[in-house]
């Protein structure tokens, strides 16, 4: 069989294991070109012309390079509907590293110049809003974003550990925000929710904490997309609440597999762009193992074939994360002393944490087994040497947009 690794795949052969390979149910593909011109003529709420006037300063949020967006796509379609304004492109790095000019110039084409990295130090408050409970979380952005009259942005609307879905006022308000609400929503109190789940929307406290902190940045309009195995399944438009309720439901649809069963070993395909990294790539064992329906046996295992050219990651959160594990004696301590609280970024240690209380986790096919076994996970050069002989093995080939349960 042949998972993805990086941009290419990879051959894997469990001859002396029963396997079960995952299929989605996918959906029709579209352009996305011309799946976001068609969603901006029939927009969740009002035209984005009837929003902007001549002169207008506008900054549209853009995704960074661990989300596969079409946004030189969704920025050209948007630009197409504005009046003669001002406008710039904010890249919403969160804690992430910034994109160099060539990766500037891949994911916006013509807009490459317009585009600034976003810089958390440079972050000012706009506001507070209501987190969980009483709290008053601090709402700091960019000030390309503080200052525009009009703030737009782009997104994939995809299966998200934390959000249910991502896209929407998230690409703003964490892309574009400083540790404050970073820091409280990817804290352990939030994180710890019940209803904190992978492809939950509705009643999740993270998803609405962002959704407040975006009406407090004041987003007004996104256009976002949503993909399935296969490619794009459609595009949305409009307000952020409903265009991610819209394409969830799409998504939904396309990913979703009953499961009951549970296995010695699974295997989770990644890919580019998130398996660039270690920090991006254990997305893949988290998103299963944390996942409505857990599909690991007690003592099995989570093999995820990922390259790792930037090793554990460049940008602040990916350093923290890094710390945590490397400077960790045992899951059962770093998830005990995370409990207590930790800094914004270092949150996918807290959650690699949480996954290895219930199953190991194995790196295979990687530049750096080195930094992979220094942070409480095993390293192996091929996915068959990482599975026992004998076993009972599920692979799902996209884990990252594969709902269980």
């Amino acid at each position: 069989m042949q998972l993805p690794l990086g941009t290419g795949t990879v051959e894997v052969s469990l001859p002396d294991c029963a396997v079960r390979t995952v299929e989605l149910p996918g959906g029709e593909t579209v352009d996305p070109a011309v799946a976001a011109r068609a969603a901006l003529d029939d927009p969740h709420g009002p035209a984005l012309p009837s929003l902007v006037d001549p002169g207008d300063d506008v900054t549209v949020v853009v995704t960074d390079v661990t989300r596969a967006t079409p946004d030189e796509v969704l920025v050209a379609a948007m630009l197409e509907r504005l009046p003669d304004c001002n406008v710039s492109i904010l890249v919403g790095l969160g804690l992430h590293r910034p994109m160099t000019e060539s990766e500037l110039r891949t994911a916006l084409g013509e807009y490459a110049t317009l585009a600034t990295n976003h810089d958390p130090d440079e972050a000012v408050e706009v506001g507070t809003v209501r987190g969980v409970g009483s709290d008053r979380v601090p709402v700091r952005v960019h000030p390309l974003v503080a200052e525009a009259d009009h703030v737009l942005s782009t997104g994939m609307v995809e299966p998200h550990q934390y959000a249910g879905f991502s896209g929407g006022s998230k690409t703003v308000v964490v892309g574009a925000g400083d540790g404050s609400l970073i820091g409280y929503t990817h804290g352990p109190d939030v994180l710890s929710h019940p209803d904190v789940r992978l492809g939950r929307v509705d009643g999740n406290p993270f998803r609405e904490t962002v959704d407040r902190a975006g009406d407090a940045v004041g987003v007004e309009f996104c256009l976002n997309v949503t993909k399935g195995p296969d490619g794009f399944l459609g595009a949305s438009a409009g307000r952020p609440r409903a265009v991610v309720a819209d394409l969830a439901e799409t998504a939904r649809e396309a990913l979703s597999v009953p499961l009951e069963d549970t296995f010695d070993a699974v295997v989770g395909g990644v890919g580019a762009p998130k398996d660039a990294t270690l920090y991006q790539a254990t997305r893949g064992a988290t998103y299963l193992v944390l996942g409505e329906h857990n599909p690991v046996r007690s003592g099995g295992r989570v093999i995820t074939p990922a390259r790792l050219t930037e090793g554990a990651g460049e940008g602040t959160g990916e350093r923290r994360f890094y710390e945590r594990l490397r400077t960790a004696t045992s899951a059962e301590s770093l998830y005990e002393a995370m409990r207590a609280g930790y800094d914004p970024g270092a949150q996918r240690a807290f959650v690699v944490a949480r996954a290895l209380r219930e199953a190991d986790l194995w790196i295979t096919n990687s530049e750096h087994p080195a930094v992979v076994e220094e942070c409480l996970l095993h390293a192996a050069e091929r996915v068959d040497d990482a599975v026992e002989p004998g076993s009972d093995v599920l692979v799902v080939p996209d884990a990252l947009n594969t709902l269980l349960g």
